[in-house]
């Protein structure tokens, strides 16, 4: 079993910048994604930026040239640096990954989900 936490949410002005952090623990073999999502009210649960293995990146159009997605294998732990803050950012943003236990189960893991509000 892996755990996830999210932590960096909180409350900024639409313009302004914001870090997200998340921390795996688990007897983790390999990452075979590492991930970010956001739930807006109202809405279903959406990517918003992904590191695949081969440290290809995809992000969604609607962060792209905004958010940076990085990681720290070696802590267990990869960010979501998010610049230009928009009120359409405003969600609950969740990290992911889809990992490997020393075990050799695979399974998918998320985190509890960290409050972002950008104020207009």
């Amino acid at each position: 079993q892996v755990h996830l936490a999210e932590s960096g949410g909180g409350l900024v002005q639409a313009g302004g910048s914001l870090g997200l952090s998340c921390v795996a623990s688990g007897s983790i073999f390999r990452f075979d994604s590492m991930a970010w999502y956001r739930q807006a009210p109202g809405k279903q649960r959406e990517l918003v930026a992904v590191i695949l293995r081969g440290d290809d990146i995809n992000y969604s159009d609607s962060v792209k040239g905004r958010f940076t997605i990085s990681e720290n294998r070696a802590r267990n732990t990869w960010y979501l640096r998010m610049d230009n803050l928009k009120p359409e950012d405003h969600a609950v943003y969740y990290c992911n990954t889809n990992a490997m236990l020393m075990s050799g189960a695979t399974g998918d893991y998320w985190g509890q989900g960290t409050q972002v509000t950008v104020s207009s």
